[in-house]
């Protein structure tokens, strides 16, 4: 059985691309060989700079012949049918064979589809790949219409087995397949002549090309590592530089340098952001003081003075970015420092739009503030540090620093809060409140920090959700889910006990306000038209209909509205506070926000073993906006459906509900109370009713201490008698009082298990 091997080799690929486009070529290429008929042993793809490389282990030779019999028309059928039954087959009438049937003689065809030669078969898939390649952009060149990443400038096409290898038949574009390849394009840039994968990769390590990116990467950081230990320092781990910088370089040769001595005060953060971005440059740390003092960049070529004038030149051209920094760092302290300090940068966020729908940035930090100091007695934090920390989290997104590193926002904020003096706890606000960002990212735990992260990331949704632009599919432009998932992880690691649909009715109004301020300064401006704010108009609709009447809003809508927008009324006189905030949460506004929030718990729990059922029957229980209520709930209902008593509880209490339910249908009326063991006939209907009236005591004290545990524990005492009451008797009774008293027991069954979760959305 042959083995396969295929490069791509064109001009530099960029380094984002390189993994995505060998694993493209992989799967591309196996797909179309398999559905051809070709099977093989193994598969491995690798990229470089300029090539992508496939190599198949144990490929057949020739895909095998195919035999199909398939049914036709019947004999005698009109001939337009057998003809087109013949094109189909790609038969003559002659070939097909007539048989009897139960309905009659019909038609059928033998097709026999021959095997092809492995070679043919490469050719056809490796051309539809390279024609229809899925790269994020290509381009075209010279006067050819084939689409590439870069220059496509050959390709190399072998099978090889012990008899030796030929070139696969192959030509796309004017580029015809060979077995030529070409080593580093510096070190060894002549042609080489391969046979078979082994012979390529070994021939290419002598021409100074590392095929493997897992090589390339291991390489570079041991190498860095040990050149940092030999001076005294310590790389700085980044997994995610390594793997660029290896797909930068086919030759890696590691250099380590030295910052100058004038850089070295710089924030750590500040050095290796410019390090990274801009130049590549690992950063290397003196372990002793953490200051970052060295850089390691990676050359693609060895030289006769051992690197030293690309060292020289990476070095001169450091200094000068990081001149740079420095000088966006001084100015910025400056303005920290100053009398305004960080309140400088916060009014030049007045002309910093947010988006065009929610206002400007200033506004938003309004909303936030306001939020945060209602959220700090919830967390434990100072409500006026909650808030001064809120009005400034924002600030450096003006600074000079934090424009050329957008990345940095957040974290220099806390440099400069500490420059102006402000309290730890504000400083640290600034940069914990956009924490967490992903699903491994350390969660705030201090007070404050907590409650200005979670009033950002709740006024974020609702904004969003008031101008209708919600998650669509796997369409997320906004962050929506992440930011969702981020409260929840905020409510639940700080064990924040807060009703949270309380928090969105809240984030609402402040919303519907500070816009409706927005709009009415739009209008008193002398601008003649009236915007339609989406979170306004919804807002007002809602409260009007309950002010007015439904049957008046659409007379009155528009008088009501430039009644607003021309100052003779405010948000408070249709009517007060109280009431605009009960009727936001009868909008389908807040209802929707927190679905959101109970969908992407349930992907945060399941990711942790809880079953998405037993997260259902807990959310369908009243205060399921207590999130961390309802995942003690949860795991303790969990935890319970894993035991024996849990799992013949379940089918118990469905036993019950099915029967009941059916009765209630038959009989058209609510066996919900009534049950008295005076009619008890059985001595395990009146085991039931004692066991009933000591569990729901139990339950309900336990579940009003929160302790599910025990209210799991009350739930298992029922298992015996429920069992032992479906065992001896007969619901449906032939005495009419009997079965009444049965059936209101079974209602006393579904309402005791019912305290705990709505059993029925269980899965037995």
């Amino acid at each position: 059985m042959p083995d396969l091997l295929i490069e791509l080799f064109s001009e530099e690929i960029p380094a984002r691309m390189q993994a995505r486009a060998a694993e493209d070529l992989k799967k591309r290429m196996t797909d179309g060989l398999v559905e051809a008929g070709l099977t093989y042993a193994g598969a491995a793809a690798f990229s470089t700079p300029r090539r992508l490389t496939l190599a198949l282990e144990g490929l057949l030779a020739e895909s095998p012949t195919l035999r199909e019999e398939r049914k036709g028309p019947k004999v005698g059928a009109p001939d337009k049918a057998i003809e087109g039954f013949l094109r189909g087959a790609g038969l003559t009438r002659d070939q097909l064979e007539e048989r009897d049937t139960p309905k009659g003689a019909v038609y059928f065809a033998l097709i026999e589809k021959p095997g092809r030669p492995a070679a043919e078969i490469i050719a056809e898939v490796l051309e539809a790949t390279v024609r229809n390649f899925p790269w994020p952009k290509s381009m075209r060149w010279g006067a050819g219409s084939l689409r590439w990443v870069r220059p496509l400038h050959s390709i190399l096409c072998q099978l090889s087995d012990e008899n030796g290898s030929e070139v696969v038949p192959l030509e796309i574009d004017g580029i015809v397949a060979g077995n030529v390849t070409q080593g580093h394009r510096f070190m060894a840039p002549g042609e080489i002549t391969v046979n078979g994968f082994e012979d390529y990769a070994a021939k290419l390590k002598r021409a100074n090309v590392v095929l493997d990116p897992a090589e390339r990467s291991q390489a570079i950081w041991q190498e860095a590592g040990n050149q940092a230990f030999a001076r005294g320092l310590e790389l700085v781990e980044d997994k995610g530089l390594l793997t660029e910088v290896a797909s930068l370089v086919e030759w890696p040769v590691v250099l380590l340098g030295d910052i100058d001595a004038e850089f070295l005060e710089l924030p750590p953060e500040v050095l290796q952001t410019s390090m990274r971005e801009h130049q590549k440059f690992f950063s290397v740390k003196n372990p002793k003081t953490g200051r970052i003092e060295g850089f390691v960049t990676v050359a693609n070529r060895e030289t006769a003075d051992h690197g030293a004038t690309i060292l020289a030149g990476n070095q001169k051209v450091l200094s000068a970015r990081l001149a740079d920094a420095k000088f966006f760092w001084e100015n910025d302290l400056r303005v920290a420092k100053s009398e305004t300090g960080m309140e400088a940068w916060t009014a030049q966020l007045s002309n910093v739009t947010f988006h065009n729908k929610l206002g400007m940035q200033s506004e938003r930090i309004d909303r936030i503030a306001a939020l945060a100091r209602e959220i700090a007695p919830v967390v434990g934090a100072d409500a006026d540090l909650a808030e001064q920390a809120a009005r400034v989290a924002k600030a450096d997104l003006s600074s000079e620093m934090v424009y050329e590193f957008p990345e940095l926002q957040g974290l220099m904020g806390r440099y400069y809060a500490q420059a102006a003096g402000l309290p730890q706890e504000v400083a640290n606000a600034c940069e914990a409140h956009y924490s967490p960002l992903g699903p491994s990212d350390d969660v705030p735990s201090e007070p404050v920090s907590v409650a200005v992260a979670l009033a950002d990331k709740i006024d974020t949704l609702t904004g969003f959700w008031a101008i209708d632009e919600k998650p669509t599919g796997s369409k997320d432009p906004f962050a929506l889910r992440r930011a969702a998932l981020g409260v929840i992880r905020l409510v639940l690691e700080n064990d924040v006990r807060a009703e949270l649909a309380d928090l969105l009715c809240s984030s609402f109004l402040s919303l519907a306000i500070n816009r409706a301020r927005a709009v009415k300064a739009y209008y008193q401006a002398g601008n003649p038209e009236v915007p339609t704010d989406s979170v306004f108009l919804n807002f007002w609709k809602a409260e009007t209909s309950e002010f007015w009447g439904e049957q008046l809003v659409a007379e009155k809508f528009d008088e009501g509205l430039l009644h607003f927008y021309s100052g003779e009324a405010s948000i408070s006189d249709y009517p007060n506070e109280d009431h605009l905030l009960s009727v936001l949460k009868r909008m389908d506004l807040v209802a929707d926000l927190l679905s959101f929030f109970h969908d992407r718990l349930k992907v945060f729990l399941r990711d942790q073993g809880v079953r998405h059922d037993v997260i259902d029957a807990c959310i369908a229980m009243e205060s399921n906006d207590d999130l961390t209520l309802l995942v003690k709930r949860a795991r303790a209902l969990e935890d319970f459906m894993k035991t024996e008593d849990g799992t013949n509880l379940l089918q118990g209490f469905k036993r019950a509900n099915n029967i009941l339910t059916q009765a209630e249908e038959k009989d058209g009326v609510e066996y919900s109370y009534g049950a008295d063991v005076k009619f008890a006939e059985d001595e395990s209907e009146k085991a039931l009713f004692t066991a009933l009236a000591a569990s729901e005591g139990a339950i309900s004290t336990a579940i009003e201490a929160e302790d599910f545990a025990a209210a799991m524990g009350g739930m298992a005492a029922l298992r015996a008698p429920v069992d032992a009451f479906f065992e001896a008797v007969q619901v449906n009774s032939e005495k009419e009082v009997v079965r009444r008293n049965r059936l209101n027991l079974l209602s006393q069954i579904r309402k005791v298990c019912g305290q705990v979760a709505d059993l029925s959305l269980i899965e037995a």
